[in-house]
């Protein structure tokens, strides 16, 4: 027979590792300030290593609507302006010769309103993910009657699991409204 607490935290791990995939996926999210998480899906072959672009430069935002890189090597200028350009973030570069500069434009209200709608939809597919840890560990607490579990020790369990659940849910619509407030501002 399992332990209810064992059962029980790892329905809580499932679900804290909902809740840190759903601030990494927001945060590679564009609120129309500059941030060098835009940048991590940017990949670059460096002497026949695929490496992330933080590992070939410097990235850095002097403002809010600005990110330089500045690329340890300049021969690697080229080969980092041409992924920018090849990738989805949809921004253009501008190359002085020393480093690349990346302007974040403005957001447009309906642009506003998409990237709202995916900050909904990653919220909504974390949800998912802490309901279903949360099934699966009634589940595994239903079987424990069948091995031995009293039942009042099954549903205190159960509490205990949906108490998790409700906190971790009202962690996601934190997040959620937070991404959703930053995205709206003007």
């Amino acid at each position: 027979m399992i332990d209810s607490k064992v059962i029980s935290q790892a329905a809580e791990e499932a679900m804290q590792s909902a809740v840190v995939f759903l601030e990494d996926a927001l945060s590679h999210i564009r609120a129309g300030k500059a941030s060098v998480k835009l940048l991590d899906p940017i990949k670059i072959d460096y002497y026949g290593t695929v490496t992330p672009l933080s590992g070939v430069a410097t990235l850095t935002t002097p403002d809010a609507r600005t990110i330089q890189i500045q690329p340890w090597e300049k021969k690697m200028l080229a080969d980092i302006e041409r992924a920018i350009i090849n990738s989805n973030i949809g921004l253009a570069p501008s190359n002085n010769g020393e480093s690349i500069r990346l302007v974040i434009p403005p957001l447009t209200e309906e642009r506003r309103k998409e990237l709202t709608k995916q900050c909904k939809a990653e919220a909504e597919n974390a949800k998912v993910s802490i309901r279903n840890a949360r099934r699966d560990a009634i589940e595994k607490l239903k079987k424990q009657i069948k091995e031995g579990m009293s039942e009042d020790a099954e549903k205190d369990a159960e509490e205990n699991v949906q108490k998790i659940h409700d906190k971790y849910l009202k962690k996601i619509d934190d997040l959620y409204a937070i991404k959703e407030k930053e995205i709206m501002t003007v």
